[in-house]
């Protein structure tokens, strides 16, 4: 019985076959129906060009992209490290002033030559960015100020900065240090 499948198998499948060629010319006639429908080369090139152009300026503006994120990140980053460093660096502004505020006699040498360097590094601070927090008479803003004292007094408005005890720096409107503030209820 299963060489008689075989067989039967086997006698179709030419049959089969024959169909498919038969089926094939019509396919044919179709190609060429389709050839009459493809774009000229003339249009295939312009096509081309039309694509190479797309891709030309999403390559212009990715890159002009680019070079605005990396100046923007460059910015970022020395800003960044002006603060970090100026940070390491307002201890010693603030003993040079500590000193400053502790010597009597301000014809001394000494006395000259540490508020000369005070002066020196005041500049190159500004030079950087660096500034100093306005407080004293201002209104009390947490985002710059930091309340350590609260007293009573009626001769300044609520919330109103008395004295400075330390002072606070920023650099463009970021904050490296709050002034460290004595505040009126």
């Amino acid at each position: 019985m299963k060489d008689e499948e075989i067989k039967e198998e086997t006698l179709k499948e030419p049959a089969e076959n024959s169909e498919e060629t038969k089926t094939a010319e019509p396919s044919e006639e179709k190609s060429e129906e389709t050839k009459k429908e493809e774009p000229s080369k003339e249009e295939q090139l312009e096509a081309k060009v039309a694509e190479l152009n797309d891709r030309l300026l999403r390559n212009l503006a990715e890159f002009d992209n680019y070079r605005k994120r990396t100046t923007a990140e460059k910015a970022a980053m020395y800003s960044a490290g002006a603060a970090d460093a100026a940070e390491k660096l307002l201890p010693v502004l603030d003993n040079f002033e500590r000193a400053l505020s502790s010597e009597q006699d301000k014809e001394n040498s000494l006395y000259k030559g540490v508020e000369m360097i005070f002066k020196q590094m005041n500049e190159a601070f500004k030079a950087i960015g660096i500034t100093e927090i306005e407080a004293e008479g201002k209104p009390f803003d947490p985002n710059v100020h930091n309340a350590v004292i609260h007293i009573e007094d009626e001769s300044l408005g609520e919330n109103t900065v008395s004295q400075v005890l330390q002072k606070g720096y920023k650099i463009n409107d970021k904050v490296i240090r709050p002034a460290m503030v004595q505040v009126a209820n």
